[in-house]
């Protein structure tokens, strides 16, 4: 996001763990990563010199661009250097072309689902993808085609999740993410709402229905959603705003896979309601979260004991406390939009300029 967070690399941690204990420092490294790698966008193998050429200016192709105009990736996101571009008559210009995964998939017959070889020289393919790799197909055609890879896994070489914590002492240090970044509310108060669910993929055969189907048979749990019993009302903030009423809710990933954390956790933090997480391990989550500010499934031999747990927590004020007090000392941000990929991936390529970057075999790597 904003160069000024290179300023706070080896200094503002050493603080924040002294702050909050031991038990978070995986999670704070996380938080480090970014709030800094995000700035940096760049997972280079130390080996390898990458830095900025203040003087560069990048052209970022949008294969097949989501949005109704180009973003600015300097009045947006203070990343300066970065012109995006839909317009495929500049791709003999471009330093880069990303395309979305999903849309070489789908893409229409007459349109060509990738540009043309061969390529210009040292211009890099980017693979976006924000799906699982249980929704992603054909992924074997793109093979020895990639350089780089955008996506929610920490081991992409553009890493983007779906969002993140801040810590509030931090908050001066990156004025602009700050602009964005949604303070917690640390109230005990009670909640009329008990447990929470909003789904819209539903199967028996999928784990996260599975699991309801159990959990269900020992708590009550409120359904909303395409495939629940009530209706959200329109709006992007129309599930924050309900659990602002629940103590609890079902973040469920309709797959289970590495670092595959999607906004049904995030929603959950900004409303306020401590998530139950079915998803990747415990440990995994705890390099996004402090350990106590989820519950997960796994941390019980059985569903009886989870539900238990749920009343248990539900009417002990302490329990509520251990699960909510750390939020008084964090800001959560969530990314905005496609736009902010885009920035994103025209900074990576700015700060690799002069790197080669062999092609990726994403099969191997992604669906590991």
């Amino acid at each position: 996001m904003h160069s000024d967070l290179s300023l706070i690399k080896n200094s503002a941690f050493k603080g924040i763990y002294s702050l909050v204990g031991l038990a978070a420092v995986n999670f704070l490294l996380l938080s480090g990563i970014c709030l800094l790698d995000l700035s940096d966008v760049s997972n280079a193998e130390p080996s390898v010199p990458v830095s900025e050429d203040n003087n560069a200016e990048i052209l970022l192709l949008v294969w097949r661009y989501r949005g109704r105009n180009p973003c600015d990736c300097w009045e947006n996101f203070r990343i300066s250097g970065c012109t995006i571009t839909e317009d495929r008559s500049m791709y003999h210009k471009a330093d880069a072309v990303l395309m979305w995964h999903r849309d070489q998939i789908i893409s229409r017959v007459k349109e060509a689902p990738l540009p043309p070889e061969p390529r210009p020289p040292a211009q890099k393919w980017i693979w976006l993808n924000f799906e699982s790799p249980t929704h992603v197909q054909r992924l074997w055609k793109f093979e020895g085609i990639y350089n780089l890879t955008l996506n929610y896994r920490e081991d992409s070489d553009i890493f983007v999740p779906s969002g993140y914590l801040i810590p509030n002492v931090l908050l001066d240090k990156v004025p602009h993410t700050a602009r964005f970044a949604k303070k917690l509310n640390s109230s005990l108060d009670p909640r009329p709402g008990f447990v929470a669910w909003v789904v819209s993929h539903w199967h028996i055969s999928l784990e996260h229905v599975q699991f309801y189907e159990l959990l269900k048979d020992y708590i009550k749990i409120d359904l909303f959603g395409r495939a629940g019993t009530t209706m959200l009302p329109p709006g992007r903030d129309s599930v924050v705003e309900m659990l602002k009423q629940y103590r609890f809710y079902l973040a469920f990933e309709n797959s289970q896979h590495t670092d595959y954390i999607t906004e049904k956790l995030w929603n959950a933090v900004r409303g306020g309601a401590i998530p139950v997480v079915l998803g990747p391990s415990r440990k995994n989550y705890e390099r996004f979260l402090p350990p106590e500010a989820f519950i997960h499934v796994d941390d019980f031999p059985t569903v009886q004991e989870l539900a238990q747990y749920l009343r248990k927590v539900k009417d002990s004020p302490s329990l509520i406390q251990m699960h909510l007090s750390w939020r008084k000392d964090y800001s959560v941000y969530m990314k905005l939009w496609s736009g902010e990929s885009y920035c994103t991936a025209c900074k990576a390529v700015r700060m690799r300029k002069g790197k080669i970057d062999v092609v990726k075999n994403l099969t191997a790597w992604f669906v590991s």
